[in-house]
């Protein structure tokens, strides 16, 4: 790998349009000066965004293609006609590793079943899962599975365990993150047998001094666990709950400091208090979900991220380039597979 990166952009999965996606890798760029950039999608659209941005002319190139893939295409229909996508295009450069890694704002199951076709998973990993970084009391911490994985068994779990502990210490900087798997108790015997098979299994593991055991949903954002393991279903459901208490906790506030004179007042007494707040919460600076366990780096942006949100998600798919998180996964699960195979029912 050499020292420059260079990302492949899907402009057209943009629910905001070409011109956010556009903004958002400029914004990324005056961050990683030495980043590289391949834009895919319609060329006179990027060819127009790009003019209001100097900082990429030198490092940009742009591959024009015909079709886009829209939110509602089945991932099957997707898969027939990915070739002349902007999605499609640019995972195919990822695959023959034109360049480092890709981001992309586009259809979440058509991206995940492009990327499974094109790339496939890693040596030792049976699926791939989605991962990114949630808040807790004090800093962040990760999740996953997001989604892509429905039902899951023990070896699933395992794997996204040591998965999520190398995101970790890059996204955390944490050199032994704590590992928690999400379930209805605390106690050994409670939920699926998977669960307690994985629980089991990681408490004899290389990362038995990591594994903290089960934890609840009501305590992920204590701060107790760097990891929390968990299979797609009931992952995905955490992560929108946590969004719509986040929207909802937003407006509270504002109907606190909105809905009475003395309210307005107090606001101006601790508004700067209010802004950091604010700052703190906003999600836009933590998106990005990445897709682990492939050969090659995807990142997921929301669709409807602005500028400033897609950034991140590019700085996100940066960062895993430059620390060959792929390689370090596959050192991982050798650690694994020396203390024997997972047994599964």
């Amino acid at each position: 790998m050499s020292n420059s990166i260079t990302i492949a952009i899907d402009v057209m999965g943009s629910d905001k349009g070409p011109s956010e996606i556009i903004s958002g890798a400029a914004l990324s760029r005056e961050r990683h000066p030495g980043t590289k950039y391949v834009f895919f999608g319609d060329f006179k659209e990027i060819t127009k965004a790009l003019k209001k941005h100097q900082i990429l002319n030198q490092c940009s190139e742009i591959i024009s293609t015909e079709s886009v893939v829209l939110p509602d295409d089945k991932p099957s229909q997707v898969l027939r006609k990915s070739q002349n996508t902007s999605m499609g295009s640019s995972l195919e450069y990822l695959k023959k590793k034109k360049v480092d890694a890709l981001v992309s704002a586009g259809n979440t199951g058509a991206l995940m079943a492009l990327s499974k076709f094109k790339l496939r998973t890693m040596e030792g990993i049976s699926r791939p899962a989605i991962a990114t970084t949630l808040p807790h009391s004090s800093g962040e911490f990760v999740m996953l599975d997001l989604g892509a994985n429905i039902e899951c068994d023990s070896e699933n779990l395992i794997q996204f365990a040591i998965m999520g502990t190398e995101f970790a210490k890059i996204i955390l900087a944490k050199e032994k993150p704590k590992i928690g798997i999400l379930n209805v108790g605390t106690e050994q015997e409670k939920g699926k047998s998977s669960l307690q098979e994985a629980s089991e299994y990681l408490k004899r593991s290389y990362l038995s001094k990591q594994f903290n055991g089960f934890i609840e949903g009501n305590t992920i954002t204590n701060g107790h666990v760097d990891v929390v393991v968990t299979d797609g279903f009931t992952g995905n459901i955490a992560l929108k709950t946590a969004e719509g208490i986040a929207k909802l906790c937003t407006l509270y506030i504002k109907n606190v400091f909105s809905n009475s004179f003395f309210g307005k007042i107090s606001y101006f007494l601790i508004k700067n208090s209010l802004s950091m707040l604010k700052i703190k919460m906003d999600p836009r600076t933590r998106n990005g979900a990445l897709f682990l366990g492939l050969n090659g780096i995807v990142v997921k942006s929301h669709g409807g991220a602005d500028a400033l949100s897609f950034s991140s998600a590019i700085d996100i798919a940066i960062d895993f380039s430059k620390e060959g998180v792929g390689d370090k996964i596959l050192k991982s699960l050798e650690n694994i597979k020396s203390i024997g195979e997972v047994k599964v029912d």
